[in-house]
């Protein structure tokens, strides 16, 4: 079927107050449906002639009478959603590698129109409008396969856009046609891909139920996933690692502290496994970027771990005396983070620091004394060093039942300069106190 010698007959171009009368008997509305799908499935390839067939059919439907489109009996609805269907394949984003900024812009007028012509707030609120999430998300699944999501770049990006604009319970009627697409950006070898997984996979964990994520063991899945990539050696990909990695834990399993006064013997956890492989990582790695992003993470696990953390305490108590005695840049991240993460050991597990006080006070003396002649130090650095220092001095302090007090008593201008000796006076009286 010819479809511009149908729109001829009709004559579409006459004027709009002109009722059209055709020359010959139209064809059902059902055969020009199908006709017209399949010509703009075919015209997909030639960029002119698909332009003509979508301004014919503009004409068509505007100048078409419309108890011929909709006549009872001839049930179109099937071949009108079919010819929707070809006319947003053929609005479709390309395939491509790379991001196409003019793609982008005209993204981002489509999407302000949007707003304006729903009345939407924002595009969070125009998502969980009227179901109107799962609608993208039928349309984007086709491309999110294993076989299909690496083609286009903007399909990616666009799932993982609508996916962190939408939070709270919005999302859990859509946890399976969001968890298997994240997952698969995830397991990709490539950095960039890696982080938006990750990032993905965490904000499931963070707006989903525990309920949702504890069934058919999706939690564990997540964990699996993520776990594996602590073995990864690319800081951008650790830096989301460790936290969706924390938070994916709290789901599996209580925090170690709330059962440390259980009277049964704890048995080891996946908090133990993370520990382990983080300390292991910290024993050995060169990086100061890795350095940095393990440091950050060891007070915060000290924590929760509580005084559970005395079955990885030998390798806790290597790693913390190793990392104080480098030094490491001008804003000393490292040397912070172990000072907070000793201070949290003295709170959580006291009993068992008291032999080991003595151990650390030798190294932060020497601290006190680099940071106070360091004249390169910033100012800002220098007083966060001293105080994190001092305080760490007290706690030990405390856990020693006041020995290391005896010990500073020792201390003259022969070993330490008057700057320190002072700091140390003012936290010999405040232990006095």
């Amino acid at each position: 079927m010819d479809v511009f010698s149908l729109i001829v007959d009709l004559r579409l171009c006459s004027a709009p107050s002109t009722k059209p009368s055709p020359c010959t008997p139209l064809p059902p509305i059902t055969e020009v449906l199908s006709a017209l799908q399949r010509q703009l499935i075919g015209s997909a390839d030639g960029t002119s002639d698909r332009c003509s067939l979508i301004g014919g059919l503009e004409q068509l439907f505007h100048a078409a009478d419309p108890d011929w489109l909709f006549a009872p009996g001839n049930h179109s609805w099937a071949e009108l959603q079919a010819v929707v269907h070809a006319l947003i394949g053929c609005a479709a984003v390309p395939l491509c590698e790379d991001e196409c900024a003019s793609c982008v812009e005209a993204a981002l007028h489509l999407q302000e129109a949007l707003l304006s012509a729903g009345c939407w707030t924002d595009s969070a609120h125009m998502l969980q409008d009227r179901g109107i999430l799962g609608k993208v998300l039928d349309l984007l699944q086709p491309q999110l396969t294993r076989d299909t999501w690496w083609r286009c770049e903007a399909t990616k990006k666009v799932f993982t856009w609508t996916l962190l604009q939408v939070t709270g319970p919005s999302l859990s009627p859509l946890l399976p046609r969001l968890l298997p697409p994240s997952l698969l950006f995830n397991d990709d070898y490539r950095a960039e891909n890696c982080v938006m997984g990750v990032v993905c996979l965490h904000h499931i964990v963070l707006n989903m139920a525990a309920a949702d994520l504890l069934h058919f063991n999706r939690a564990e899945l997540i964990y699996q996933a993520v776990f594996k990539h602590l073995h990864n050696s690319e800081s951008t990909v650790l830096q989301v690692v460790l936290p969706c990695l924390f938070d994916i834990l709290l789901v599996l399993e209580p925090v170690p502290s709330s059962s440390a006064l259980s009277s049964s013997r704890r048995k080891p956890c996946r908090h133990d496994d993370v520990l382990h492989l983080l300390l292991t990582h910290m024993e050995v790695e060169p990086k100061v970027s890795l350095r940095r992003i393990y440091a950050s993470a060891l007070p915060y696990l000290i924590t929760r771990m509580g005084v559970c953390v005395c079955r990885h305490l030998q390798r806790v108590l290597r790693v913390l005396l190793s990392y104080l005695q480098v030094r490491d840049g001008p804003e000393e991240t490292n040397t912070l983070s172990m000072l907070r993460a000793l201070q949290e050991l003295c709170r959580v597990a006291w009993p068992r620091m008291q032999p080991r006080a003595q151990a650390f006070l030798r190294p932060l003396l020497i601290l006190l004394i680099d940071v106070s002649s360091n004249s390169e130090l910033d100012v800002s650095v220098r007083r966060r060093l001293m105080e994190e220092t001092l305080t760490a001095v007290r706690l030990l302090d405390v856990c020693s039942h006041g020995r290391i007090q005896s010990l500073l008593l020792q201390l003259d201008s022969s070993v330490c300069s008057s700057e320190v000796l002072g700091h140390l006076a003012t936290v010999s009286m405040a232990m006095d106190r």
